[in-house]
């Protein structure tokens, strides 16, 4: 006879969910901006955790537990979005829990694989760091991809240890960040004591190695000031009081004030942000339009705008398609405003700009936020935009800043990256300041300066390894324009040239001793099996 009866928790499984909880949590306060880096013992303590797991299954709920305590900590801030409009505001605490216990699986399958298929050897020590960075890099790609907070980019942009993306890219920095992690751990397993130690050492050793490597790039590098000319506007919009017609005024009058504020030297380049006025630019740049009237007045002949807008246009198909874009705008003098250059924004923000599984979606109530009559229309792939009288810019328009991969690098190279975001999204919380460390991390990986423009913070000029340039920085709640010389670009760093190349033969490597377990060898006689009968049934070469 079945027992239905309900079988509660034991005390010993809720004191290792408990544990697992507070594993992610550690490893969540270690990203900037809380910056406490003992918290990346959380995944070491997370590996031991499963080793006394008493199957894959338990580990596959306690890699859960902490996945989702650690994206809660690092992602709470999506919430404020749906805060900003009182009738979206029942979406808030679904989506600060669904996120998380959605993107939780990708901790919780690599920790759950662990399990099930490390090998009892002391190259155990290498598994974990590999299944989990296999399945970050899946997280950044799957369903096109959310790619906030992998370990890696738990060093702040512009360390010692940042330095290291500049090789392998941050998911390869959180590849050898992990091992160097986990190698201590051989210390606790069976084996020679001289192999133990030797391993922990030599993950010691690779830690001290990439701070001392980053270190000494640092020391060399040189921030060179170009002949280009930036002013950034930060105009202290937030997005709660954005979308009313009594604010619309008030706004353009804010940004044209900004723009054509007196400095010590004309500006080459002006950049407001993503989003920048709360209008289409179908009507801002329609033949009278007041707005396109005053931003003419505010520039000099000569000079360029850049600013993010949505758009209109038909489709093949006749149908009204709307894009996230920005605008390369030279001022002719007499002739006016000229559109020199467009890009539409190609990596879309799921439930921000498009809904994912719209008709369900739609049926339950849901709508994405943006403020345009359909979801956003991902544009063609990121490529490098090109004006008069400056060198070429590679736009990444907020989200996309955090995918490594799409500045490209050789001779289609640009000479640096603009980042037009609206962070104002997300108010005074972790969010803008989480976003501006990961956004450095394309410049580490690129050794390309970053110019990044927010309505409300953090608008930056980010140099070639990854460090605000001093005095360029306006943070969340303040107004006023950045005045800097866009720093020249730093020689092209081997990521640049050869991407995921570089680091991918780490991750094989990490992987390799899955070959010497159970399941490698069962795969390696059935691989002989099948090569035996194949032998067996050749016909006999004449």
């Amino acid at each position: 006879m079945n027992d239905h009866r309900l079988r509660l928790p034991t005390p010993a499984a809720l004191s290792r969910g408990t544990a697992a909880l507070g594993c992610g949590a550690l490893a969540a306060l270690a990203h900037p901006p809380f910056s406490l880096l003992p918290g990346l013992l959380g995944y070491a303590a997370l590996v031991l955790l499963a080793d006394r797991a008493p199957s894959s299954g338990s580990a596959f709920r306690l890699g859960w537990l902490a996945g989702f305590s650690y994206f809660l900590i690092s992602c709470w801030w999506v919430a404020e979005a749906f805060l900003v409009y009182p009738a979206q505001a029942w979406m808030a605490p679904f989506a600060a829990a669904l996120l998380p216990a959605g993107v939780a699986l990708f901790w919780a399958t690599p920790l759950a694989l662990y399990r099930r298929l490390a090998p009892a050897g002391l190259g155990r020590v290498l598994i974990f760091p590999g299944l989990f960075v296999l399945f970050e890099w899946l997280r950044g790609h799957v369903l096109t991809g959310f790619p906030w907070n992998p370990a890696g980019a738990t060093w702040a942009a512009g360390s010692p240890m940042s330095q290291t993306a500049a090789v392998v890219g941050v998911y390869g920095l959180s590849l050898v960040t992990l091992i160097g992690l986990h190698a201590p751990l051989a210390l606790l397993r069976p084996g020679p004591r001289k192999a133990r130690a030797g391993i922990a050492l030599a993950g010691v050793a690779l830690l001290a190695g990439l701070w001392l490597a980053g270190a000494w790039r640092l020391n060399h590098a040189v921030v060179q000031p170009g002949e280009t000319l930036l002013r950034i506007v930060q105009a202290d919009v937030r997005q709660e009081t954005k979308w009313t017609p009594e604010a619309y005024e008030g706004i353009v009058r804010r940004y044209i004030n900004l723009t054509a504020r007196p400095g010590t030297a004309t500006p080459d380049v002006v950049i407001w942000p993503e989003g920048s006025l709360p209008a289409l630019a179908n009507d801002v740049f329609a033949p009278g339009a007041p707005e396109a009237e005053a931003m003419a007045r505010a520039l000099q002949p000569g000079q360029t705008l850049l600013l993010g807008l949505g758009r209109g246009a038909a489709g093949p198909d006749g149908q009204m398609r709307y894009h996230n874009a920005l605008f390369a705008l030279q001022d002719e003098g007499a002739d006016g405003l000229r559109i020199a250059a467009v890009y539409d924004k190609y990596r879309l923000v799921p439930f921000g700009e498009y809904l994912p599984l719209g008709d369900l979606m739609s049926r339950l109530g849901v709508r994405s936020l943006v403020h345009v009559p359909a979801d956003f229309t991902p544009g063609p792939r990121p490529a490098p935009i090109t004006f008069p009288g400056v060198a070429p810019v590679q736009p990444l328009i907020c989200y996309e800043s955090l995918y490594p991969g799409f500045t490209p690098g050789g001779g289609a190279r640009p000479a640096w990256i603009v980042n037009v975001s609206n962070d104002a999204w997300f108010g005074r919380s972790s969010g803008p300041l989480q976003h501006l460390n990961l956004a450095s991390f394309r410049a580490i990986e690129t050794g390309l300066p970053i110019v990044r423009s927010a309505p409300t913070g953090v608008s930056a000029v980010i140099d070639p390894w990854g460090r605000v340039v001093p005095g360029a920085r306006l943070d969340s709640g303040e107004s006023g324009v950045i005045d800097a010389s866009l720093p020249l670009p730093a020689a092209a760093t081997p990521f640049s040239r050869f991407g995921d190349w570089l680091w991918l033969p780490l991750l094989l490597a990490a992987l390799a001793p899955l070959a010497t377990g159970e399941p490698g060898r069962a795969a390696r006689q059935r691989l002989r099996s099948v090569a035996a009968r194949g032998r067996l049934r050749a016909p006999p070469v004449v």
